[in-house]
């Protein structure tokens, strides 16, 4: 026995509590594996990067100009194989050496004693290419009095009423308003003489026996290269061709 003093033992530190806050991140932590975080981490650029590409879309689409109206007749003939009003060298060659052809048989006829060959004929089929087939020419003639009378009233339609009297006489020259007309030396067709005649089609697929069609496109055209009628006649009437 001992002493007689009594023997008491320590009694041992308790074990701390984990508060709620850190038995969270245990948990956070044990879920959060590296193959979560990777799959966490293509979510985020996902969902991000579609928005943003979202919004960025929708920016532009707020400031972008309205819609125009419908396209011209300008505009559809420069989408499909340039502009057909504009300048041609090559056709411009060819009116010129036709506009000499016909001077040199004028001299030569008067020389002959004889009548100079009309330029204009009337073929039995009108011209191909381009897409297009040589389309044969409906039976009876040409109706000049009522081609003019369309052709005064698109000219007056695009406000160029003062200019008849040069465009009466410049088609008159060309064609004689016969949409079937062709010259014999540059196979130049229609009542505008278009050459070629495949160049109207940008007024329209009936440009071969249309009137209408042909009217459309060489209004187009002097207004694009000559300004109006009368700048048309007049270059008509300095160099023989226009």
């Amino acid at each position: 026995m001992s002493s007689g003093s009594p023997h008491f033992e320590e009694p041992s530190a308790p074990r701390p509590r984990r508060t709620a806050k850190q038995s969270g991140k245990a948990k956070a932590s044990g879920w959060l594996t590296p193959k979560r975080a990777v799959i966490l981490g293509a979510v985020a650029v996902v969902v991000v990067g579609g928005g943003g590409f979202t919004v960025h879309t929708a920016i532009q689409n707020a400031s972008a100009p309205p819609p125009t109206s419908a396209l011209s007749l300008d505009d559809v003939a420069k989408m499909f194989g340039g502009d057909p009003f504009a300048s041609d060298q090559k056709a411009d060659i060819l009116k010129i050496q036709a506009a000499q052809a016909i001077k040199a048989d004028k001299l030569k006829a008067a020389r002959d004693g004889r009548d100079p060959l009309d330029p204009i004929f009337i073929p039995k089929e009108a011209p191909g290419g381009d897409g297009f087939d040589p389309k044969q020419l409906p039976p009876g003639t040409s109706n000049p009095t009522g081609n003019k009378a369309i052709g005064k009233q698109m000219l007056e339609a695009r406000g160029w009423g003062d200019q008849w009297g040069c465009l009466e006489k410049l088609w008159m020259k060309e064609s004689g308003w016969n949409e079937r007309a062709m010259n014999r030396y540059s196979g130049a067709y229609g009542i505008p003489q278009s050459l070629p005649g495949t160049k109207m089609a940008s007024a329209g697929s009936d440009w071969q026996t249309n009137a209408a069609t042909q009217i459309e496109w060489g209004l187009t055209y002097i207004k694009g290269r000559y300004g109006t009628p009368c700048g048309a006649w007049g270059h008509s009437q300095a160099k023989g061709w226009y």
